[in-house]
């Protein structure tokens, strides 16, 4: 895609879903996703887009996935398919360490993490919309998993409600290399504004942070 400019003011950071259950060695979903996490790096590159967001004081907003309890489910009329997986599975127990945050990734005070979602869309039934417009937040840089579950979906969801959505390719991961592309170079193109490296935003945001810094210096 074009080079992207994007608005320090207006631009924040979307954690979606850094489990211990995905990303995390003895994590119950980790097996499924670790050679293609591993093979572009995803982790390492989700902390360093963490990282450079933090530094350049973005707002940092987390997506998280609907934490598997006891009785969850029992009396639904109709369950999707992801759902009863995550029911099979007990996916993202709550009380466990699989449902907690990956210690790296814990939010710091003045982040937001918003109502968890129970499908794939971390907007759908959450308040993730309210808390970006309260917060003036119309552009999203989109980290996390899985590329064509969650981060698809809430990115086509960001789409529909008129946010400037970029996805860091290499910061996210699926089951397999045929769902990583029809994620990222079938389905996600026709509603992000832009797909980039982790090289690519860190050096945006980094120009971004200056930008400002030249802006609101002294003379």
């Amino acid at each position: 895609m074009t080079s992207h400019t994007y608005d320090h003011g207006i631009t924040a950071l979307l954690v979606i879903d850094p489990y211990n259950d995905f990303i995390s060695e003895g994590g119950k979903i980790w097996p499924r996703l670790q050679a293609v996490a591993e093979a572009n790096g995803c982790v390492p590159h989700m902390l360093q887009v963490l990282t450079a967001a933090r530094n350049a004081k973005l707002q940092v907003f987390y997506a998280m996935h609907h934490r598997y309890r006891p009785g969850d489910y029992e009396g639904w009329k109709y369950i999707a398919p992801i759902q009863k997986a995550a029911w099979k599975r007990r996916s993202f127990e709550f009380g466990t360490w699989g449902g907690e945050i990956r210690s790296e990734f814990e939010p710091l005070p003045g982040e937001t993490v918003v109502a968890e979602h129970w499908c794939s869309s971390g907007f759908a039934n959450t308040d993730l919309d309210l808390e970006l417009k309260k917060h003036g937040i119309h552009q999203l840089i989109v980290i996390g998993l899985v590329a064509h579950t969650c981060v698809e979906a809430t990115v086509r969801y960001a789409a529909e409600l008129g946010y400037d959505v970029t996805v860091v390719k290499d910061a996210t991961a699926d089951y397999t290399e045929e769902a990583m592309h029809a994620a990222l170079e079938v389905n996600m193109p026709n509603y992000a504004n832009a797909i980039v490296s982790t090289a690519d935003i860190v050096a945006s945001i980094a120009t971004m942070a200056s930008a400002l810094n030249e802006a609101t210096s002294p003379g």
